[in-house]
């Protein structure tokens, strides 16, 4: 390292603090409008292609690219309107103290002297590095939290190190990385870790270490595994015996291949081939392709599925509240926010499923639990109709969605047309609020109880509520002197478990902000308890076409 680099020397007095790490998805042909950085941001790409404008500078952005921000600069990110891919990237805020005689104090300037588009080699690296750091966000304690202090400090010494010096750092790392390559088209021959290490130019000691930085493996086990993910393609896909598969993928002979065959995956060669001749391929939500069995029978479901399961004839071995220890899940913890419990994978495990339903987009967990069973993402914020559809695809149950929901609508459509006679007048607005995490008022879009209120022959959203289900949003949170704004003819005030959500709602309730709507005027309220009523699984949707009427009926 240079004594007169000036990077260098600027950063032996700064200090970095992760303040907030977000992954954001961009629509394709959404435009985001230029917004100025009020903190340190780095911006990491992970798929999509457009245009990057940072102040008066412009970037071709594609996946495998990040940016570095100062307080105070301008960026504005651009679809290419003809690629048609959502663009997803990394969002990681932190602050910059710098240390001097005079005492610390806030650094806003740039870290690597006005370089905005800064190198990450390998991106796999940085990537792990960035994916770590957004699965383990959310601490609750001050070892976690200096933990993922930890992490950060080493993702940004990974980057500061590429972009302020080069030289044999790099070279090494290249070196290694051109000799994972050679692994992925050579995985058939004899490759030993001393044969990559001479290949690389590198020093054996020195080889494995910078390999394992690069992969998360050892050269080995991941000459292992490359060699098993073929055999699992030619199992699939031919008819060769097991000792022409051996054979071909690099294994001296078929009984060893068939004992790290099994450990590996946890079954023998045949019968990983006997289960992938009865399985069909298919795209979940967030685009993995998933070899899923034509008929699974040992079905675990994560998030609000449930009752869209048993809608379907389906009966799960296992759910969010099992899995999470809560086995009074069904009739206490089904919230919101249930998609976001995080899986006991032990049990999950233990259960030995065949099929598991996982209604999350956070690719650090999917990975997580993928290793357990065949797993597809599903997005329980999406229509009823929608859902039952794609798990009737999912499940070979599509005549019996299509009858479910058949059945449903009539009933629907005609209990909407007798609430009409007696109790609703068209175009009625409703609106439907719950207070929870603390003080936290929220207002409901396409999920929990609003989504059976919103019907052609019932109520209509308020305004500001159609642009969040326009959205997709499954709610969203607002501030009290909002209320108005969203409060529609109709209100339904959801009463939440927790003592102090509750007391925060009963306040808010004897205000004369609340006394003023014109529905708390008219007498149009209705408390619901949200611990039996804030779903929109199948079942709750079905059972609040008989408790709708009762209700409209008893105003408070």
């Amino acid at each position: 390292m240079s004594h007169h680099n000036p990077t260098a020397a600027k950063l032996r007095t700064l200090l970095f603090h992760l303040s907030d790490i977000k992954r954001i998805t961009q629509p394709s042909g959404c435009r985001l409008e230029q917004r100025r950085a009020e903190s340190h941001l780095l911006i990491v790409f992970t798929s999509g292609a457009g245009l990057v404008s940072i102040n008066d500078q412009s970037f071709q952005l594609s996946a495998d690219q990040c940016y570095l921000l100062s307080p105070g600069d301008y960026i504005e990110i651009i679809h290419d309107y003809g690629g048609g891919s959502t663009i997803e990237y990394y969002q990681i805020a932190f602050t910059v103290i710098r240390t001097s005689d005079a005492g610390p104090g806030t650094f806003t300037g740039s870290i690597l002297d006005d370089r905005h588009e800064i190198t990450a080699y390998p991106f796999s690296r940085l990537l792990r590095l960035v994916e770590d750091l957004h699965a383990n966000r959310q601490v609750d304690c001050d070892i976690k939290w200096f933990h993922q202090h930890m992490r950060f400090q080493e993702l940004l010494g990974f980057l500061i190190e590429q972009n302020y010096q080069s030289g044999h750092a790099l070279h090494v790392t290249q070196s290694v990385e051109s000799t994972v390559q050679y692994m992925q088209s050579n995985y058939m021959e004899n490759i030993t870790v001393k044969q990559l290490a001479q290949l690389a130019n590198v020093p054996y000691w020195q080889y494995s270490t910078v390999f394992r930085e690069l992969t998360g493996k050892k050269p080995l086990n991941y000459l292992n595994e490359l060699r098993i993910n073929r055999s699992k393609e030619l199992l699939a896909g031919s008819s060769f015996q097991l000792r022409e598969i051996a054979s071909q993928v690099g294994f001296a002979d078929e009984y060893y291949f068939n004992r790290r065959f099994r450990q590996t995956t946890g079954l023998t060669p045949g019968q990983y081939a006997r289960i992938k001749q009865s399985s069909i391929r298919i795209h979940d939500w967030t685009g993995h392709q998933v070899d899923i069995p034509v008929q699974p029978k040992r079905i675990i479901c994560h998030g609000e599925t449930f009752g869209d399961l048993i809608a379907l004839g389906v009966e799960p071995i296992g759910e969010v509240g099992f899995l999470s220890g809560d086995p009074a899940y069904r009739s206490r913890d089904r919230k919101r926010g249930g998609d976001d419990k995080p899986v006991n994978m032990e049990l999950t495990s233990a259960l030995n499923p065949d099929l598991i339903i996982f209604a999350n987009a956070d690719e650090a967990a999917y990975k997580r639990i993928a290793h357990i069973a065949p797993t597809v993402t599903f997005n329980s914020f999406a229509p009823l109709e929608q859902r039952l559809h794609t798990l009737g695809e999912l499940l070979g149950r599509k005549l019996e969605a299509k009858r479910w929901l058949d059945r449903y609508n009539a009933k629907a459509t005609y209990m909407w047309q007798q609430l009409r006679r007696s109790y609703i007048v068209p175009g009625e607005t409703a609106s439907v609020f719950i207070y929870e995490h603390g003080r936290r008022l929220f207002v409901m879009g396409t999920t929990g109880l609003s989504s059976a209120l919103y019907h052609p022959f019932g109520f209509q959203p308020a305004d500001k509520i159609r642009d969040i289900l326009n959205a997709g949003h499954g709610f969203i949170e607002i501030q009290e002197s909002a209320l108005s704004s969203y409060a529609g003819d109709r209100i339904f005030m959801l009463v939440p478990e927790h003592p102090e959500s509750r007391q925060a709602m009963e306040q808010m309730m004897s205000s004369p902000q609340w006394s003023s709507l014109p529905a708390v005027r008219n007498g149009h309220v209705y408390i619901v308890q949200a611990s039996e009523w804030n779903y929109a699984d199948a079942l709750i949707r079905e059972k609040l076409l008989e408790m709708l009427p009762r209700l409209l009926g008893k105003i408070s």
